[in-house]
């Protein structure tokens, strides 16, 4: 085996896009070429852009794959870096809500500010052993639930010229045939933003008008069955930041509704299942005092116009047996949001126990990662517990890490 580097990624370059039309162009001649690459590189240009313009219109869009591009998006909103996160093919690195300071707008700004502080005090006060800085760091992963879900943030995007084309043909289908609710109006004027900021990458015939794709992060089903064998199918209420945490696990499928309330409509703080509470300000964490939990719902009530990330939303995530535990040796884990941590352990019980008797097998390979206290009652531990992961860096909570309130 030979290795030769064709191309690569070069800091404060950007390559025009008929230029990665040619680089596909010259990556579709492999599959036809009579002797050695050296040809198609060395081949007349014009030929190059016959063979483009062929599979440009035949839909044999794999080679525009080989090109890519590395974009810097600022002010972004979370909920737009959410929807470019759930597709398929792409890299990114983006601010974190969880370890830094966001600036939402004026309300939201207030009840964060808030939270920030009665989070640090409540922190402190139930785990003195947690050092300054930690505190600091939970109790902004927790108040973020307070700023809305389209709060701008900043994100290095890498994606193939193919997929951003056809991500833009995605989203123009969107604006055109979605629903008219209040949280798609608000996402299809930042979807029109992004499109006109792309367009250079709007390749005609290497969108999506050929395979009539759809963005993957929005569900037309309204009644999916949960399901638990080879593969899996469940549904649950989980926050937007949850959701944002989640669908980073690329071999898992998620897909979402969206609450349709009215843009105009104050939501009942008597009903506990709209919005996330983090467990250490929940009443029953608190002795039966519902003070901070009524407080929380209160707050979080004053910007449910903006849709906060602590809202909650319909989920629906699929996959395997063995990806859902890739996703367990991520999740399940005292460093991961405390969220997605419980979500994923009541998950790998339920499947467990809906298992049928003609999946044992499956059975004995999840039971790998809970504790068995008899056939009805299992108990998810973390990972640092499990047989076949070793923790490199070791946190605090230990084998407690999903018994902890923050």
């Amino acid at each position: 085996m030979k290795k030769k580097v064709i191309g690569s990624t070069k800091a404060g370059y950007c390559l025009p896009v008929e230029n990665a039309l040619e680089f596909g162009g010259k990556a579709a001649g492999i599959c036809y070429m009579p002797d050695s690459f050296d040809t198609v590189l060395n081949e007349d240009i014009e030929k190059t852009k016959k063979r483009v313009q062929r599979t440009l219109k035949s839909g044999h869009h794999s080679v525009y794959d080989h090109p890519t591009y590395n974009i810097l998006f600022e002010d972004i909103p979370k909920i737009l870096a959410m929807v470019l996160n759930n597709e398929g093919f792409y890299s990114t690195s983006e601010k974190s809500a969880r370890y830094t300071k966001m600036n939402p707008s004026e309300q939201e700004k207030l009840v964060y500010y808030e939270w920030i502080d009665i989070l640090k005090e409540k922190i402190q006060d139930v785990y003195p052993q947690i050092t300054k800085g930690h505190t600091e760091k939970l109790a902004q992963e927790n108040a973020r639930y307070m700023i809305s879900v389209f709060t701008p943030t900043t994100m290095e995007y890498t994606v193939s010229l193919r997929q951003m084309s056809c991500i833009i043909g995605m989203m123009k289908k969107f604006v055109q045939e979605a629903e008219d609710t209040a949280f798609n109006r608000k996402l299809k004027e930042c979807m029109l933003v992004f499109i006109e900021e792309c367009k250079e990458f709007d390749v005609p015939n290497l969108n999506n008008d050929i395979k009539n794709k759809s963005l993957s992060l929005f569900d037309i089903r309204k009644n999916r069955q949960n399901e638990f064998g080879e593969n899996y199918s469940i549904n649950y209420l989980g926050s937007f930041a949850q959701l944002a945490q989640a669908h980073r696990h690329r071999t898992l499928d998620y897909r979402i509704r969206v609450p349709e309330y009215d843009a105009g409509e104050k939501f009942n703080i008597d009903s506990k299942t709209k919005f996330y509470i983090p467990p250490i300000i929940r009443t029953e964490n608190n002795k039966g005092d519902d003070c901070l939990e009524n407080d929380w719902l209160q707050d979080i009530q004053t910007v449910s116009e903006v849709f906060p990330q602590g809202m909650l939303i319909q989920i629906n995530e699929r996959g395997t047996y063995e990806n859902f535990i890739l996703k367990a040796k991520e999740r399940l884990c005292g460093c991961a949001q405390l969220e997605i941590a419980q979500q994923t352990g009541e998950t790998l019980i339920e499947y467990i126990l809906n298992l049928s008797p003609a999946n044992n097998e499956i059975k004995e390979y999840l039971e790998q990662y809970v504790t068995k206290q008899d056939d009805k009652n299992y108990i998810a531990v973390p990972r640092c517990k499990f047989q076949d992961y070793k923790c490199s860096s070791p946190c605090i909570w230990g084998a407690k890490a999903l018994q902890r309130k923050i």
